[in-house]
């Protein structure tokens, strides 16, 4: 476009040197190959294939740098003439009065790409160098993003890129750990809950069981004698005597905590012999057994404010006896009241020793605290029997004295209260 411009600058100014003041001008175009000396065409940028990208880069940026200052040149010189043919290019007509540009329009139009208002031109090469400016940047950007990026490793890169995939990796197998944790301790929790479940049944057909008397080892009548006072005359009385009895087994369950001693939990009186069954612990001394008023030190310890199972076995043959607590056999001996039957028709009482039958009681000597299942067989039981009745696994009532409410009377402020002297006792425990 710059040679057209130049070629058609340098036909006016030669028409106006040739023609008088006042006279039209004629404007003719001129050949291409006529303008190269007045507007010289810029060089054509050389690209080395040897040359590396960055140099063919560098290369081309300072060849568009010296383009865009010839292109200044080149405007600043030809600025003042396009002024002065501005005036004179709108009388540019041919003979008849027509405008040149359709006269031109039989042969080749070399000015058909110009417009016809020169402000255009200066806009439009204006325009063109903005662009070669942006093209400058452009280029001078990506040159530096070219070095930033070839600066940077491909190895470190590459390592980057591992640790990112380990890291998920890694994220992935721990959130694969959480669930399958979720997953057991679902499981975990719904086997607790079911065992806890069974637990609970089972608490609950046992419960059923107690309420609906099914149980082997219930008691009878589920009752206990409470004597709370050191009185001589708070007791309980058996309505039933003992037959004559050449051997007997006397067990029941107590619980005092009373001092010096507990005092007398039974005693069988008879005519003209007050002390022909005692169990007593009387001050500082040791639980005793008197028969026919004859003593054996037992060795029982009872006086803990606990539920105790006591048994006590005796027969006439040589005077044996056995002294278990809780199951255990805690003492054997012999020649306690050795060939003497008990005699019938007695008195049996409850927390109070006998001076005369069924009388005279000495408060220092009364028991303190309570007793449940007081029974008398007419014989030695087996130790392996005893064990059960003490653990509470089977029910033996007394066949000579059973633990019945109506067999049973109390006297003097003494109590009795419904209770079941096996599950008292794990509340001990």
């Amino acid at each position: 476009m710059l040679p057209v411009v130049a070629g058609l600058l340098l036909a006016v100014a030669a028409g106006a040197q040739e023609s008088p003041p006042g006279s039209r001008f004629v404007c003719t175009s001129l050949p291409l190959d006529t303008a190269g000396a007045g507007c010289p065409l810029p060089p054509v940028p050389m690209q080395g294939g040897a040359l590396p990208p960055e140099e063919e880069l560098k290369a081309t940026v300072l060849q568009l740098r010296e383009t865009v200052l010839q292109q200044k040149e080149t405007i600043g010189s030809q600025r003042e003439a396009i002024r002065e043919l501005t005036g004179k290019l709108s009388r540019c007509e041919n003979t008849d009065g027509k405008p040149w540009k359709k006269e031109m329009g039989k042969g080749k139009d070399t000015m058909g790409d110009l417009p016809r208002d020169p402000a255009q031109v200066i806009d439009q090469l204006s325009r063109t160098m903005q662009t070669l400016k942006d093209r400058l940047e452009s280029l001078e950007h990506q040159l530096r993003a070219n070095v930033s990026y070839a600066a940077l490793p491909n190895d470190l890169r590459e390592m980057l890129q591992r640790r990112l995939g380990d890291l998920e990796r890694q994220l992935l197998t721990k959130v694969a750990e959480l669930e399958d944790e979720k997953s057991l301790l679902h499981n975990e929790t719904s086997a607790h809950r079911q065992k806890t479940e069974t637990a609970l049944n089972a608490l609950l057909e046992r419960v059923s069981e107690l309420e609906k008397g099914s149980s082997a080892f219930k008691s009878p009548d589920e009752f206990k004698v409470s004597l709370p006072l050191r009185t001589n005359y708070l007791y309980g009385k058996i309505k039933k005597t003992l037959p004559e009895l050449y051997a007997f087994t006397v067990c029941l369950w107590l619980r005092s905590s009373a001092s010096p001693g507990i005092g007398t939990p039974f005693s069988y009186a008879v005519p003209g012999q007050a002390n022909e069954i005692v169990l007593i612990e009387w001050g500082n001394n040791p639980i005793e057994l008197l028969i026919n008023d004859k003593v054996a030190q037992l060795p029982l310890f009872i006086s803990d404010g606990k539920w105790h199972h006591i048994c006590i076995t005796w027969t006439t043959r040589d005077g044996m006896w056995e002294a278990f607590q809780d199951g255990e056999k805690l003492g054997t001996g012999e020649n306690l009241a050795p060939w003497h039957p008990i005699k019938p028709g007695g008195v049996l009482i409850l927390g109070q020793e006998q001076d005369t039958v069924g009388g005279r009681f000495d408060a220092t000597q009364a028991f303190v605290g309570e007793m449940s299942q007081f029974n008398i067989w007419d014989r030695v039981l087996k130790a392996e029997d005893i064990m059960n009745i003490a653990n509470c696994s089977t029910n033996m009532p007394g066949n000579i004295i059973p633990w019945v409410d109506n067999n049973v009377d109390v006297f003097g402020g003494a109590t009795k209260w419904p209770v079941e002297t096996c599950e008292e006792r794990l509340l001990d425990l």
